[in-house]
């Protein structure tokens, strides 16, 4: 039978309990920090990166996998006669996905890419369900299915507190930047389907708080909700108390929180954090 394999990439936001245990494969993403180049969970650590960008003295850079690596990856995994799954990080953000694509029609491993349409931990839920299933022995249609079944049932919801890096980013215009910023207007962000939505801009923490209470009331009241994980750029406190609140009201559920990796922790900007949750999905 034709083992299946999955990989992903570092924006994932994985832990290294999760790749170890579930023989997870993960590209790591760059980022540049005035000149000097660093590798997502080698040679930075999230906190470590959160107090570098906070003194840097640009807007951190960004570089997705170069095309060598994945084939190298893939060629390497298929060795053995094994199918590959590949799930990375939304278009919106990041070329990864396309590069991924390239390599797979390369390398003479069975390689599909999967676009996750979203990244952080509501990509995690598809990565690690994906390779869960393909453990047991599962074909990789089945592992494909399970992934985009987690998908439609992955929600991502994002707290921005200054839209600099955004702007600077190139997501939204200089102009809007400009203004929000003189106006302290936050703003909550929803990936849907691969995209960033603004659901919400108001002036002050208040405006963003009562809209991630919905958030977490929404949560509470929602039917068969399998894990809720909640990421930062630099507010642990913040975050911890959304979990102390969510596991007040359902003590069962899973709820995580963590710092966030570089590469999203760029765009997201300081004080940026993320409330994400999947419900069952097969």
């Amino acid at each position: 039978m034709t083992k299946t394999k999955i990989v992903t990439d570092s924006s994932a936001n994985l832990t290294d309990e999760e790749v170890q245990k579930y023989d997870i494969t993960v590209i790591p993403l760059t980022v540049m920090i005035d000149g000097t180049i660093y590798v997502e969970d080698e040679t930075i650590t999230r906190d470590e990166f959160i107090d570098k960008m906070a003194t840097a003295k640009s807007l951190p850079k960004t570089s997705q996998p170069a095309l060598g690596t994945f084939i190298e990856t893939f060629d390497k995994l298929g060795a053995d006669g094994s199918d590959v799954v590949c799930i990375n990080m939304l278009e919106a953000i990041s070329g990864t996905v396309h590069t991924a694509e390239q390599a797979a029609s390369i390398t003479k491993t069975d390689v599909t890419v999967i676009d996750a349409k979203t990244t952080d931990r509501a990509m995690a839920f598809q990565v690690v369900n994906a390779a869960k299933l393909a453990q047991t022995g599962a074909d990789k249609q089945a592992v494909i299915d399970i992934v985009h079944a987690t998908q439609a049932h992955t929600k991502l919801f994002m707290g921005v507190m200054t839209l600099d890096n955004l702007v600077a980013g190139g997501r939204i215009s200089r102009m809007t930047g400009a203004i929000s910023n003189l106006l302290n207007v936050k703003v909550a962000l929803e990936v849907d389907n691969g995209a960033l939505d603004v659901k919400m801009k108001g002036r002050g923490v208040k405006s963003i708080n009562k809209f991630f209470d919905k958030i977490l009331e929404d949560i509470i009241n929602t039917p068969n909700v399998v894990e809720v994980a909640i990421s930062h750029v630099g507010v642990a406190e913040r975050c911890e108390e959304y979990k102390t609140r969510l596991q007040a009201a359902l003590p069962n559920l899973k709820v995580s929180v963590q710092p966030t990796v570089p590469i999203i922790a760029t765009h997201g900007g300081p004080g940026a954090f993320a409330v994400e949750y999947h419900t069952q999905a097969l």
